[in-house]
């Protein structure tokens, strides 16, 4: 049990600022609205938000806030789907600091290109563009770097990603800090490399990429990405799921840590970048997608390096309500959507203080209404003309024995086709398919008389499961605006968004989610996290508790205890969730 310690908030806000300085100390609702505020879920209020300039700075804030007693909040971008960045609510017994590392940029290249290390605000984007020159290419390049989501986040959630050969987000090398058990605070340094003895030494010296090649350990035991994923997805026999994000053999210290530990660096393996083409395949019938799925992954020399599914639904909304963010990528790049989404935020919160809530979201939608259609003729027609649609890119030495499966299998086919895409036709088809995964928020707030909300699930259906186009019960059905189906094809991994009618509990109606996917023998969530939409299995939850004993580090996350040392305190979902125990 740690010893609680008495601290003022007066006392501990001057601690922070001295640490960071006052600017980097938010305190006031507007200030803090966009950090303490979810992408699509979550909210809740903070002592503060607080934005360390370097490594050491973020030592003296978790050591000033921990000494204090308080709950400590880690987060980078904020573009999680689950809530989990955030606080839920105001329940929680303790105040929250949540400290945002987007200022600590940095992405330091090893080992000749093959490895990078990354600091806490290194986003996606920016890892791409520095590997770009080498020829070579993150773990992640589609989906989450749409939106600048960071690098340390997605090995905190074990995010899965779109490339079919890399699996989940992994590494066994990482700096971190962890809270013991007797409440002290401690630096774990497992990155592999020799940066000194102290906190303040080891964290000077990686800031400024004070090491030489000796010091860097090449031998060290520990692995830098998941090896073992592209053979787990080509079983497709198998009765399980290939990847979820509470699979005990993926997590490890930092990986999967749900920021239950303060992360300072990872080191992880690069992949070199291939030429690569896109097909482009319709169907109205699910076999069809199902039978390119198993032959591509079991005939082909190497699997394809993605498969993104979209129903015709998905694809309608994310044309009509996704628009904005295709555009801004399709013209301006990545890079500058952070700073669009921050300014959106900014306007957001003034106009709901007017009460004008969703007035900027209407305003973008009449304005992007307006212009032009931003897809390709041709998959425009292909829209048309089938209700399931299915992307596949694979290796420009794959090419020739992909165009043969698929002139042959859809030869006689009545019900599907395909085209090869050219290079703006396949780069605009992938970018469309990641601009569905905000569409549905945007559809919420413009709908608001007619939608409660969102939703949202992410699931790993069974790899032998052929069954995997959803039939919902009607008294579910009834309940639904819209459902939006899409998702990573090849690793059976789908995203299922479900619009909830005005007057219908989505709480409710989420929990009945889960019974129906239980029966389905599906693992959820698959690739976002548990978050505080999620409950956290007993193997997630013991994880969390080893890594966190004193309930430090964002507490509540996957419906576990918010109080500290693990106790319950009074929000409705900070027990232990029914059938689940603190020893499991």
């Amino acid at each position: 049990m740690s010893v609680v310690p008495q601290i003022s908030r007066e006392a501990l806000l001057a601690q922070l600022r001295d640490a960071v300085g006052a600017a980097h100390v938010l305190t006031d609702d507007q200030a803090t609205r966009r950090f303490r505020k979810g992408h699509r879920t979550g909210e809740g209020p903070v002592l503060a938000v607080v934005r360390p300039g370097t490594l050491l700075e973020q030592w003296k804030v978790l050591q000033a806030a921990v000494a204090a007693g308080r709950i400590v909040i880690m987060q980078a971008a904020n573009t999680g789907l689950t809530g989990g960045s955030t606080p839920d609510g105001a329940d929680y017994d303790r105040e929250i600091v949540l400290v945002n590392t987007l200022r600590i940029t940095g992405v330091q290249v090893i080992a000749g290109g093959d490895q990078v290390v990354c600091l806490p605000g290194a986003t996606l984007d920016k890892l791409e563009q520095t590997l770009a020159p080498l020829g070579r290419e993150p773990h992640s390049v589609i989906g989450s770097s749409c939106i600048g989501a960071s690098v340390l986040g997605g090995i905190c959630n074990n995010s899965g990603g779109a490339l079919v050969r890399r699996g989940p987000a992994y590494t066994e090398l990482a700096l971190y800090a962890r809270v013991k058990d007797d409440g002290t605070l401690e630096l774990v340094n497992h990155l592999g490399i020799a940066l000194g003895d102290t906190p303040e030494e080891i964290l000077t010296r990686l800031q400024s990429g004070d090491y030489a090649e000796a010091d860097i350990q090449r031998d060290t035991g520990r692995v830098a990405s998941d090896s073992r994923y592209a053979q787990d997805v080509r079983a497709v026999d198998a009765d399980t799921p290939a990847r979820f994000n509470a699979d005990p053999s993926r997590l490890f210290e930092a990986s999967g840590s749900a920021g239950k530990v303060c992360l300072f660096a990872v080191r992880l393996d690069t992949f070199p970048k291939e030429p690569s083409t896109v097909f482009y395949i319709g169907s109205n019938t699910p076999d069809d997608l199902t039978a390119v799925r198993r032959h591509l992954l079991t005939a082909l020399p190497r699997p394809p390096i993605a498969g993104e599914y979209i129903h015709r639904t998905a694809f309608d909304i994310g044309e009509k309500y996704g628009k904005d963010t295709f555009l801004l990528i399709n013209h301006f790049g990545t890079a500058r959507v952070p700073a669009a989404f921050a300014v959106k935020s900014r306007f957001d919160g003034f106009f709901e203080r007017l009460g004008m809530r969703g007035f900027v979201d209407h305003a973008i939608q009449a304005l992007t209404r307006l212009l032009p259609s931003h897809l390709p003729r041709r998959v425009r027609q292909w829209r048309d003309l089938y209700e399931h649609h299915l992307l596949v890119r694979v290796s420009n030495d794959q090419v020739e024995a992909t165009r043969a499966f698929l002139t042959e299998h859809f030869a006689n086919s009545t019900q599907g086709a395909w085209f090869e895409c050219d290079a703006d036709e396949g780069r605009k088809a992938f970018l469309h398919r990641f601009a569905i995964a905000g569409a549905a928020i945007r559809y919420r707030e413009v709908h608001r008389s007619e939608v409660e909300d969102i939703v949202a699930l992410d699931i790993a259906l069974r790899r032998n499961d052929r069954e995997w186009v959803e039939q919902l019960p009607q008294d579910v059905e009834r309940d639904v605006v819209h459902k939006l189906y899409y998702g990573h094809f090849f690793c059976h991994v789908f995203h299922q968004d479900y619009i909830v009618k005005k007057g219908v509990d989505p709480l409710a109606m989420e929990h009945r989610m889960w019974e129906l996917l239980d029966e389905r023998r599906a693992e959820y969530p698959a690739e976002h996290n548990v978050g505080h939409l999620y409950v956290a299995k007993p193997a997630l939850a013991g994880f969390y508790q080893s890594l966190d004993p004193t309930n430090t580090f964002n507490p509540g996350i996957g419906h576990t205890p918010r109080g500290r040392d693990w106790q319950e305190c009074n929000h409705a979902s900070g027990g232990w969730p029914k059938g689940y125990s603190e020893n499991a």
